[in-house]
């Protein structure tokens, strides 16, 4: 049974134009990608790659160019659909003066939610977010790092289906990095879907299902974080050149254990998503127009024709 889709972009295009109209920019150019139910998906690319762009067209703050947009199988435009969505922006615009109950108050009463339910949400992620202690200062006080847990908090006061995260980690010290990679598979194994930009590739190795990888508004490459990094030109036992087979399987387990041994494993060494990510972006800088295309026997109808 296949996955249900969360979030869909079809042929999703945006220019920017200037006062007279004229093209200024391709933000994002031609966008098919899907996101699955219960998926942490990892949208990443330089600054000007086109994730912001991207972002602000699903929630509906920008109307595109080309192409369409889908969240929950509605329009991205239908504002309805954002009451099923929790937004981490990576600068959180919070009220200074409020304190951390009042923040999340305020945002609960955006969604309509009772006040019953309301107090009794604020104080489970005040817990969540570890603020307890300072649930009473006004966030103008607040670190960064303080800031980031208080604004991953209002974006969950909805009890939010899809999860929207930009530069998640931005501001947190390494234990808050932990944390905040420890809540991300939390969300996932709520069945929540979670769809991140981050700039710190090691975090998106570490909880990421799937990245996109964008670069100067093109899809660059798209696929399982595991398969991207793996390294399919040789063996765990640097053996250069060759495939992994049955048959090798067999010949090669017959040789360990004729020696005394157990041959435990196979398999291909990975490389880290920030390899992979520089390498993309210099292929891209090489090679403009460059655009990533699915596997024929996998492509849409919608690629297919683009």
């Amino acid at each position: 049974m296949a996955a249900e889709v969360v979030v869909e972009t079809r042929n999703l295009t945006k220019v920017y134009r200037d006062f007279w109209g004229r093209r200024k920019k391709v933000a994002l150019n031609a966008l098919d990608l899907q996101i699955h139910k219960g998926e942490i998906f990892g949208l990443l690319g330089p600054n000007g790659s086109g994730k912001t762009t991207t972002i602000k067209l699903l929630l509906g703050l920008l109307f595109p160019t080309n192409g369409d947009a889908f969240v929950f199988g509605e329009p991205a435009a239908k504002v309805e659909k954002n009451e099923r969505i929790g937004y981490l922006p990576e600068e959180s615009y919070l009220y200074r003066f409020l304190n951390a109950e009042e923040t999340l108050d305020f945002y609960g009463r955006l969604f309509d939610i009772p006040s019953d339910v309301r107090r009794k949400r604020a104080a489970e992620l005040i817990e969540l977010v570890d603020l307890a202690r300072d649930k009473k200062r006004i966030l103008r006080e607040y670190s960064k790092g303080m800031r980031q847990r208080i604004g991953l908090a209002q974006a969950l006061i909805n009890d939010p289906d899809l999860v929207i995260l930009d530069e998640p980690t931005s501001g947190l010290d390494p234990l808050g990095t932990r944390w905040m990679k420890d809540l991300i598979l939390d969300l996932k194994r709520k069945g929540k879907t979670v769809l991140m930009c981050s700039h710190r590739l090691d975090d998106v190795q570490d909880v990421c299902d799937r990245i996109a990888i964008l670069y100067g508004g093109d899809l660059q490459e798209l696929g399982a974080v595991d398969r991207l990094v793996e390294d399919q030109k040789r063996l765990e036992i640097r053996a250069s050149g060759v495939n992994l087979t049955d048959d090798l399987k067999r010949e090669l387990t017959a040789v360990v254990e004729k020696h005394g041994g157990k041959l435990e494993t196979f398999g291909h060494p990975t490389t880290t998503l920030e390899d992979l990510f520089l390498r993309i972006v210099e292929e891209s800088k090489a090679r403009p127009g460059r655009r990533f295309l699915p596997p024929a026997e996998t492509a849409t109808a919608t690629t297919a024709s683009s």
